[in-house]
């Protein structure tokens, strides 16, 4: 059998070298594609070279603000996938900027340059009409892509979570940092964390071939709760107790506009991030009907309590290895 890395077969990823980026790139360089990872800043992705061959991966400069940037990290792709996003808007990182316009200006030059496979990463909660204007960017982004690709795989993964993520990693530092833990609308709202490795196994799938063309996926890990049970688990796998202390929906949002002077790195959250946390974030019906899902596409899914105590351990009060002396 000829692999895909004797033939020569590029996939070209744009966001290659950020948190979901580099899982996706390690499946890729598995799978034996030939990866071109694009990013901002190539000289600070030299992590991902040890994930292939000698060779396999390497990183180009691109910038989805800037499109003349983008021929050539796309020069010779059989495939793309688009991971870029941002959580909230920073200067000139705006949704707009990134999610809808930079979405277009990559699928737009996608097609020009004769790629046969297009992969966009959105997010679960997109929508047209969303309060959110990260969600209802997400969608907009959605129909960009479409209009210059309709073949494209469009992934909507839930909050994802894993070393290095914004999820376990920030509720456990919280409860290292604060005597009371504040639960924005009572902690109620329903969300289906799913594991970063999952995600980056789809994206993988999709540039096989596995996924439908033209086809919209929902990923969901195997567990629903809500935010208030994300907290605790959070808190139990980094030896942390806190007490609860409920706080209103327009109490989070007074609070969130208060801290708008301060950098993003400080602000717990934005009145958009309030908003999303207003609705569930759970996979449709509709999509495990129609086998638009991880299991649908095959794929196991791995649970939060065999992934995240790994990585809580380092906020366990005495150290990470302090129960290993007794």
């Amino acid at each position: 059998m000829v692999l895909r890395l004797e033939e020569g077969r590029l996939v070209t990823v744009f966001g290659g070298s950020g948190f979901l980026g580099r899982h996706a790139v390690r499946a890729l360089a598995r799978d034996e594609w030939r990866i071109r990872a694009a990013v901002r800043r190539p000289d600070l992705a030299g992590h991902l070279q040890p994930m292939g061959y000698v060779g396999q991966i390497h990183a180009v400069q691109a910038n989805l603000r800037y499109p003349a940037s983008l021929p050539r990290a796309l020069e010779g792709a059989d495939v793309v996938v688009n991971l870029v996003g941002i959580p909230a808007k920073s200067g000139a990182q705006t949704f707009e900027a990134v999610h809808v316009a930079g979405a277009r200006a990559v699928a737009r030059a996608a097609k020009e340059a004769g790629v046969r496979q297009f992969v966009h990463v959105s997010a679960l909660g997109a929508e047209r009409k969303a309060k959110s204007n990260f969600a209802r960017s997400k969608w907009a982004g959605e129909a960009a892509v479409r209009a210059h690709f309709p073949e494209a795989i469009i992934l909507r993964p839930a909050p994802v979570f894993g070393p290095e993520d914004r999820l376990f990693n920030r509720c456990a530092e919280l409860a290292r940092l604060l005597p009371l833990l504040p639960l924005v609308g009572g902690g109620k709202a329903l969300l289906q964390p799913v594991y970063v490795g999952d995600v980056a196994a789809v994206i993988a799938a999709a540039c096989a071939g596995k996924a439908a063309a033209g086809a919209v996926y929902e990923l969901g890990g195997p567990e629903v709760v809500t935010w208030r049970g994300l907290f605790d688990r959070a808190q139990g796998w980094s030896g942390r107790k806190r007490w609860y202390l409920p706080v209103p929906f327009v109490l989070a949002k007074l609070a969130a506009l208060l801290t708008l002077p301060l950098p993003q790195a400080w602000r717990p959250l934005t009145v958009d991030q309030i908003r999303m946390r207003q609705r569930p974030c759970v996979v449709s019906k509709e999509a495990e009907a129609d086998a638009r899902t991880l299991s649908g596409l095959g794929l196991s899914t791995h649970a939060m309590a065999g992934i995240v105590p790994t990585y809580l351990q380092r906020f366990q009060r005495h150290g990470q290895f302090a129960q290993i002396g007794g």
